[in-house]
C-alpha cells in the first residue's frame, strides 16, 4: 500500500487537454511521441498526483497496477534488503517514466526527494493506448533500452572507475539531464542530498566530500552550498569520467571509501 501519498484526480475534460498540450514536459516525456491529433486519447487515461519529499510513491513488491510520469520534480528509486536495508538504484527527474511490473509487482521502490507532480495511468489503460498507438510503443521500447544501457554503464562504474571518475560522470548526466529540462547549469541545483550520492555511487559520505574537494581544487567546479554546483571545465570532467586523466594516488584513496551496499 502507498501511503503519505497527495494525491489529485482529475478527470478527462478538456481542461486536462490543454494542460496535456501546454505540459513543459511532453517533449521529455513519452507522451512527445503521440501525434497531436491523439493526444487525447492519453488524457482520458491520466490522473494527476502530488508527492511531497520522503513520500513513497511505489512500494517494492506491491501489485503493480499503475505507471508514472514525471511532470516536474525528483524521486529516487529504491531497493531494499528483508533487514530494512536500502540501496539507491537510480534517480528520476522531470519527463522520466516508471512503474512497470516485474512478474505483475513492483520491482523497486520510488520515493519523492523534492516536491513532484506526476502523471499516473493504469496500466490496463495505458496497455490499450499502447496497442492503438504505434509511436507510443515505439518511445517505450527505446526508454527500456535506455534504462538497460544504463544500468549496464553503472555496473561498470561501480565495478572499474575511481571514486573520482564516478563523481565527474554523475554530475555530467544531471548537468546534461538539467540542460535538457531548460534548467540552470550555472550554477547546477542537484535535487538529491550527498548521502542520497554516495549511496547510488557506492561510496561513503566522506569520499563524496574528499572527491568534490578534489573536483574544486582542480579548478574542474565550485561548490556553491549542499545542492549548488558550478561547471568550470565540462573537457576536464568528460577526460575524467572517461578514465582519460591518471590519478593513481586518489583512485587508491577513493577505493578505501568504497563499500557495498551490504557494507
Amino acid at each position: 500500500m502507498v501511503a503519505g501519498v497527495l494525491r489529485l484526480v482529475v478527470p478527462a475534460t478538456r481542461s486536462m487537454l490543454d494542460g496535456c498540450r501546454s505540459c513543459h514536459a511532453r517533449s521529455l516525456s513519452l507522451c512527445g511521441s503521440v501525434p497531436e491529433g491523439r493526444l487525447g486519447e492519453i488524457a482520458d487515461i491520466v490522473e494527476t498526483m502530488r508527492a511531497r519529499p520522503h513520500q513513497r510513491i511505489i512500494v517494492e513488491g506491491d501489485e503493480a497496477r499503475h505507471a508514472y510520469n514525471i511532470v516536474s520534480g525528483a524521486a529516487k528509486l529504491l531497493k531494499e534488503l528483508p533487514d530494512g536495508r536500502q540501496q539507491i538504484v537510480g534517480f528520476l527527474l522531470t519527463g522520466d517514466f516508471f512503474g512497470l511490473p516485474v512478474d505483475g509487482v513492483h520491482p523497486c521502490s520510488v520515493e519523492a526527494i523534492a516536491e513532484t507532480r506526476l502523471c499516473r495511468f493504469r496500466l490496463d489503460q495505458l496497455d490499450v493506448v499502447l496497442g492503438r498507438i504505434s509511436a507510443l510503443a515505439a518511445a517505450l521500447r527505446s526508454r527500456l533500452a535506455g534504462d538497460l544501457a544504463a544500468a549496464q554503464e553503472q555496473m561498470l562504474s561501480l565495478g572499474q572507475k575511481s571514486a573520482l571518475e564516478r563523481l565527474a560522470g554523475f554530475l555530467l548526466q544531471i548537468g546534461a539531464q538539467a540542460d535538457q529540462l531548460g534548467l540552470p547549469t550555472d550554477p547546477m541545483r542537484l535535487p538529491m542530498t550527498r548521502a542520497d550520492i554516495a549511496d547510488y555511487l557506492g561510496l561513503t559520505l566522506e569520499t563524496i566530500s574528499r572527491s568534490l574537494g578534489k573536483l574544486k581544487e582542480r579548478g574542474l567546479i565550485t561548490v556553491l552550498g549542499r545542492h549548488d554546483i558550478a561547471f568550470r571545465s565540462v573537457a576536464g570532467l568528460t577526460d575524467l569520467a572517461q578514465g582519460d586523466e591518471a590519478s593513481p594516488g586518489f583512485a587508491m584513496e577513493g577505493d578505501q571509501g568504497c563499500r557495498s551496499a551490504g557494507s
